[in-house]
């Protein structure tokens, strides 16, 4: 079967010093869940394994039992290239993403060409109330969103969220940030108002003063707009 193959080529490309550190970066995966396979192996595998006409067995076959046959299966759908069967893929699959490595290295390319077609998903994504799927949500925002396709109304939807989960409010306030150093003069007013949770909203501010596409002045106001014990 496929899923054995593959699973006897993670092995033989595993680094177990990597899969040491690689470890401590994603504490909600168990540690004997992790081979240890380096990213570039894994999307070099990913093009080979979607060019075959089996990979829907491995693709079907969930949830998988190691963290790097889920990294292997989110990088196989990214490269999918049919929309509809692409978004079928991330509809299985997000379920079963149990940390934010997974769920952010999960970017397929056709998106680019139907971004419209996104916006559907994404509203019922960011309202699931499933961790990683509504962080998914917030990361496809923000990297299709913020640019030519901007809308007052997509910055509002991720305002609007309000979780006590670490890696919704941590993706919430890396879109912010970013969408301070894309779309400035629109998405201030969310700082200013304090449309986001205290402790979103400061580490938004934090991540903009810390990025290169903020300038100086832009960055000295933000710093003024810090939410602090009263």
């Amino acid at each position: 079967m496929l899923t054995e193959e593959i699973s006897r080529e993670l092995f033989r490309l595993q680094d177990k010093k990597y899969r040491d550190f690689q470890s401590k970066l994603i504490p909600t995966v168990q540690y004997d869940t992790v081979i240890g396979v380096r990213t570039p192996e894994l999307r070099k595998l990913a093009k080979q394994m979607v060019k075959r006409d089996d990979v829907h067995e491995f693709l079907g076959e969930l949830p998988h039992s190691y963290f790097d046959e889920n990294q292997l299966h989110a990088f196989i759908i990214s490269e999918l290239k049919d929309f509809e069967q692409c978004m079928d893929e991330v509809c299985r699959f997000l379920p079963y993403v149990d940390n934010w490595a997974t769920c952010d290295q999960m970017s397929p390319k056709i998106f680019k060409k139907h971004r419209q077609k996104l916006l559907e998903p994404i509203r019922k994504w960011i309202s699931s109330g499933e961790t990683y799927t509504v962080r998914f949500a917030i990361g496809m925002l923000m990297e299709h969103f913020l640019d030519d396709d901007f809308d007052i109304a997509y910055p509002e939807m991720v305002a609007e969220i309000r979780s006590d989960e670490y890696y919704i409010n941590m993706m919430t306030a890396w879109y912010f940030a970013t969408a301070l150093a894309k779309q400035y003069e629109s998405v201030l007013p969310f700082m200013e108002k304090q449309c986001l949770d205290r402790w979103t909203h400061n580490k938004a501010v934090q991540k903009a003063i810390e990025s290169r596409r903020i300038t100086p002045e832009q960055k000295d106001y933000l710093r003024k707009l810090k939410i602090t014990d009263k």
